[in-house]
């Protein structure tokens, strides 16, 4: 995150607005580019894997491949969600939508957490039928589909953590997560075909496929979770609203903070407002200047708007 301490330097020098906002962005086209290359290349091997796995599973009749397929669909529409998301948060801000397309990277997110839950219902589903009356596997051919499956998820994991920023971004956050779990899901149907080729065991086809739909529906609770609490303008997670309030009434001739909100545009991107009473005799300008300064210095948070106000000023009870 180097761009964002230049920006909190350029406050120092009283007037560097311009300077912090052109080092902003010019880290998020850096990190954007990084971030679009790793999921093409993710979302082109994944794509591969996924006809591979499913065409595969339903020639050698293996649940655990087909489950695994189901995964890997998933994963591919994770990773199109967010090129898509990526692509739309390029586009600038209108009068209609004046934090541009951001928020729709969290709406992909939440559609595509819904989505798996779907998958896995219908896996489960089928392994349930399938536990009493286990048909023959062709286990050799299902082997070496899985392990070719685990080999491309390994190097789509590789191809994101290498070019994009894993760490910062939920988006990419979540297909890396999915790409792992894919690898999972791989080595659970390797460990189902030596099974099966070992003692003719045809049962672990289902409870390998069992155990990845779990694996998908623990994906999908925690990005239909973190969604959702975004899109309740929900605090963001590395930051504490009561830290921010007593940081802001420690500032000298604070009265008290009140109406604070803080929330997430998208990841990476958070939002801050507040009312501050001040002390009649204190200048406002130079309070309010400390405040933004605390607020990009101390908790990392540029889009902050601060109403400062004195005693005379009258306003109703708020209701949030």
């Amino acid at each position: 995150m180097h761009s964002h301490n230049h920006g909190a330097h350029a406050h120092d020098h009283g007037h560097g607005h311009g300077h912090h906002h052109g080092h902003g962005h010019h880290h998020h086209d850096h990190a954007r580019d990084g971030n679009k290359k790793g999921l093409i290349t993710a979302l082109i091997i994944t794509s591969g894997v996924l006809l591979l796995e499913f065409f595969g599973g339903l020639f050698t009749n293996s649940l655990a491949l087909l489950s695994d397929s189901g995964h890997m669909l998933s994963d591919a529409g994770s990773l199109a969600l967010s090129l898509i998301a990526l692509s739309f948060a390029v586009r600038p801000a209108s009068p209609a939508k004046t934090y541009g397309f951001f928020r729709f990277e969290i709406l992909a997110a939440l559609f595509n957490g819904i989505s798996l839950f779907v998958i896995a219902g219908f896996i489960m589903w089928e392994a349930y039928g399938r536990f009493f009356d286990p048909p023959e596997v062709a286990s050799g051919s299902m082997l070496a589909i899985a392990s070719v499956g685990l080999l491309a998820n390994l190097l789509s994991a590789w191809a994101l953590m290498r070019k994009g920023d894993v760490k910062n971004n939920v988006n990419l956050r979540s297909a890396y997560l999915h790409v792992l779990g894919d690898a999972l899901g791989s080595v659970g149907a390797i460990l189902a075909g030596l099974v099966m080729m070992a003692f003719g065991w045809y049962v672990a086809d289902p409870i390998i496929s069992v155990l990845v739909s779990l694996l998908i529906l623990k994906s999908a609770w925690g990005i239909i979770s973190h969604t959702v609490h975004v899109l309740m303008e929900g605090t963001p997670a590395g930051v504490s609203q009561q830290e921010v309030k007593q940081a802001l009434e420690n500032i000298k001739g604070v009265v008290n903070v009140h109406d604070l909100h803080i929330w997430t545009i998208t990841s990476g991107l958070d939002s801050f407002s507040c009312h501050l009473l001040i002390e009649d005799d204190r200048e406002s300008q130079e309070v309010l200047q400390q405040a933004i300064k605390l607020m990009a210095e101390r908790f990392n948070i540029h889009h902050a708007t601060i109403q400062i106000e004195n005693s005379a000023i009258r306003h109703e009870e708020l209701r949030v």
